[in-house]
C-alpha cells in the first residue's frame, strides 16, 4: 500500500512540477515569439484553464497522499527534509490559489473584454508566479531527498 501511495504523491508531484515547466520554458516563450496579444493571450488563457483543471487534481492527491505518508511516522521520527517539503508544498499550493483567483481570473476577463495590455500584465504575473513555485517545488525536492 504505502509504495501506492508513494507513486501517486510522485505522480501528482511531477504532473504540477512537469506541467510548469512546460508552460514557462517551453510554451509560454513560443507563443510570446510567434503570436501577437489577440491571438496569444486566448490560447494562453485556454491552455492554462485546461491545466489548472490538473493542478487542482494534484493538489488533492498531494494533500491526501502526503499526510497519509506523515501520519505513518511519528512527527518527532520524519526526516526534517519531510516537514521542509511539507511546508513548502503548503507555500505553493497558496501561491497557487492566488494565481487562480486573482491573476488568472483577471486574465480571462481581459481577454473576454479583448484588453490586451491588461490581458499582457495579468499573463505576465501567473509567468512569474510560476517561476516562484517552480523554483520553490525544487527546493521541496532537494529538500526531501538531501536533508535526512
Amino acid at each position: 500500500m504505502r509504495n501506492l501511495i508513494v507513486f501517486l504523491h510522485l505522480a501528482a508531484a511531477i504532473f504540477w512540477m512537469g506541467g510548469m515547466a512546460f508552460m514557462v520554458l517551453a510554451l509560454r516563450p513560443v507563443l510570446h515569439e510567434q503570436l501577437q496579444p489577440p491571438q496569444r493571450l486566448p490560447l494562453i488563457t485556454a491552455v492554462l484553464g485546461r491545466f489548472f483543471v490538473v493542478v487542482a487534481a494534484s493538489i488533492a492527491v498531494l494533500l491526501a497522499t502526503g499526510v497519509w505518508l506523515l501520519l505513518q511516522v511519528p512527527g518527532q521520527l520524519a526526516p526534517a527534509g519531510w516537514h521542509v517539503m511539507s511546508a513548502l508544498g503548503l507555500v505553493m499550493m497558496a501561491i497557487f490559489g492566488y494565481i487562480w483567483f486573482a491573476p488568472y481570473k483577471r486574465l480571462k476577463a481581459a481577454v473576454a473584454a479583448a484588453n490586451w495590455p491588461e490581458g499582457g500584465k495579468n499573463a505576465m504575473q501567473v509567468t512569474l508566479l510560476a517561476k516562484v513555485n517552480l523554483g520553490i517545488g525544487w527546493v521541496a525536492i532537494a529538500a526531501v531527498l538531501l536533508w535526512r
